[in-house]
């Protein structure tokens, strides 16, 4: 019997609308190659929907969202609307309602582009983030105080439980075990007093039940350097919500551009939904001018494949990128070509056939 996946598609805002449209192209065409087929629902959670409605998706989003296997999200973000608007009403609400506390960032320098770093090779520029994604420094305990005066001030706190902290530092220990190997955890416990000792401490216990697995840790000061310096020396790295994030672009940018650089918001454990999309923004002053890179969501796509069970699909996927970008006739503007967005999504559809 053919399997059929429900997929809830949201382009979100700007670029995300026009890279969306061709990874599904590309999806659907692996799915028809591969024997199953993914149906789609499309909603217009966006922040063009917040200018309208006062709110990034409706009341009864989140329950909506959980009847379907996965979530294929574009990107959020407009002008006129404040960043924390679009990650607070949309992203950060379903990461956390559908336990996706692993968000998982392969980078690596694919075939047929070049590294913002002179004279490293591909083998030298592979590596996955593992951020925490539910908890840390991006936490709503705090406030704004005495707003306008003279004696304002702002309190943001940080959140780090034992159990957040062990499920995310396992999962990559997990997942090194399945790579060459080796984990960095990022820290910053010579400044941060209280939540990175914690985090290093929870690092070390379960660095000690994987006597196969070489652990370091990293300042992350001292680890955005090495990325730059000595990308090789790097491969699973695992880092807090906000260390993570900021480490995620970086590794990015050294390994082809954040056009390129795919994510998932995982549960690991399959019982809910997880969400997959680009880590580029909404990009909205190239929005709709159909030049925009669809390799990232393409890949998130792939992701997206992966976790369904459906490897083979995911690997075709990566395979037909890949195949496309080392050919170099079809590339958009950020790649050094004039090509439009749908014709690098075409190019991918016909590696693929």
């Amino acid at each position: 019997m053919t399997s059929s996946y429900r997929i809830a598609s949201i382009p979100g805002d700007g670029i995300g609308v026009d890279v969306t449209v061709e990874a599904r192209k590309v999806l659907d065409r692996a799915a028809a190659s591969h024997g199953f087929s993914l149906s789609w629902q499309e909603f217009d959670w966006s922040c063009e929907r917040y200018t309208k409605t006062g709110s990034m998706m409706p009341d009864d989003g989140i329950e909506r969202l959980s009847r379907f296997d996965g979530i294929f999200l574009g990107a959020v973000g407009f002008p006129g609307v404040p960043d924390h608007v679009s990650l607070w009403g949309l992203l950060i609400p379903v990461r956390r309602a559908f336990g996706q506390y692993v968000n998982l960032r392969p980078v690596r320098l694919l075939p047929g582009t070049t590294s913002a770093l002179a004279g490293r090779s591909a083998d030298e520029l592979e590596m996955v983030i593992v951020r925490e994604n539910s908890e840390g420094e991006y936490s709503e305990i705090g406030g704004r105080h005495n707003r306008g005066l003279g004696n304002e001030f702002v309190l943001q706190e940080s959140v780090f439980t034992r159990v957040g902290v062990e499920r995310i530092i396992r999962y990559a220990f997990e997942l090194a075990k399945t790579r060459t190997g080796r984990v960095c955890s990022a820290t910053k416990s010579n400044g941060l007093i209280h939540s990175m000792p914690f985090w290093d401490e929870i690092f070390a216990e379960i660095s000690s039940e994987y006597p196969d697995v070489h652990a370091e840790q990293c300042h992350v000061d001292a680890l955005a350097a090495r990325m730059v310096q000595a990308p090789d020396r790097l491969d699973v790295v695992v880092a807090s919500n906000l260390f993570g994030d900021i480490l995620s672009d970086l590794a990015a940018a050294v390994t082809g551009g954040l056009g390129m650089a795919p994510s998932g918001n995982i549960n690991p454990t399959g019982e809910l939904p997880s969400m997959f999309e680009a880590v580029h923004g909404s990009a909205p002053d190239i929005a709709g001018q159909g030049i925009a890179n669809p390799v990232a969501q393409i890949l998130a796509g792939a992701m997206l494949l992966e976790h369904l069970g459906e490897t083979v699909a995911a690997q075709d996927v990566r395979a037909a990128v890949e195949k496309v970008l080392e050919e170099g006739t079809v590339q958009t503007p950020d790649l050094g070509g004039k090509s439009t967005t749908a014709e690098l999504g075409s190019a991918v559809v016909a590696a693929l056939s």
